[in-house]
């Protein structure tokens, strides 16, 4: 499971982020391990603690680390769930002291980061079950739809931000779950614990 932002680093102070908490993918791992499954953590940057004697933490911050650590595990894993808000950007060049202001505007060229869920997903096997989120603002099951296909998913939850009480930070999520074919499960606004043992409930479901 990989939960949680990640930091690209600009400077040793500034960094390019995003809001997420950590806390679905949290809740999704203490849902596998209190079923007994022996879990794999990968947290960016989040101050929730995680304890639990069947899951082991790898504490990451950037995309490229939590690449790394992804494709240590991932051939050995039954399912794969992608909750982590990853970079879809990093800076081209990382400044090793700090940049200091001044008159002129400030120019960062970016570059794109390796899409984990889509790597991971074109290398898994017929035994391997992934798992995807897609977090929208317009055209919420339309995108959603297209990544389910796109990135060879065999499920994938969406949230929208539309919702009032959903997606990042909250300890609240409205979800809608997506299988291979199509099949659509609505969910209602309910907290993450809950969401993350309905979210797991659908994997077993799939999966028997």
């Amino acid at each position: 499971i990989t939960a949680g932002p990640t930091y690209e680093a600009i400077d040793p102070v500034r960094f390019i982020g995003n809001r997420s908490s950590g806390k679905m993918g949290i809740a999704l791992a203490l849902e596998c391990a209190n079923n007994g499954a022996k879990v794999k953590l990968v947290l960016g940057p989040s101050h929730i603690p995680v304890k639990h004697s069947n899951i082991s933490v790898y504490k990451v911050e950037s995309a490229s680390e939590m690449l790394k650590i992804v494709n240590i595990h991932f051939k050995k894993s039954d399912i794969s769930i992608f909750t982590a808000a990853v970079a879809d950007y990093t800076p081209k060049v990382f400044s090793k002291n700090k940049i200091k202001k001044s008159d002129e505007n400030l120019t960062i060229s970016l570059i794109k980061t390796t899409d984990i869920l889509s790597e991971m997903a074109l290398k898994k096997s017929n035994k391997q079950f992934v798992v995807g989120f897609s977090l929208e603002t317009e055209n919420e099951l339309e995108n959603a739809k297209n990544k389910l296909k796109s990135k060879n998913l065999d499920m994938i939850i969406l949230n929208s931000l539309n919702n009032q009480g959903a997606g990042f930070e909250y300890d609240t999520n409205k979800i809608t779950i997506i299988d291979r074919k199509n099949n659509i499960f609505n969910f209602e606004l309910q907290a993450k614990s809950k969401v993350a043992k309905d979210i797991i409930l659908k994997i077993i479901e799939l999966n028997q």
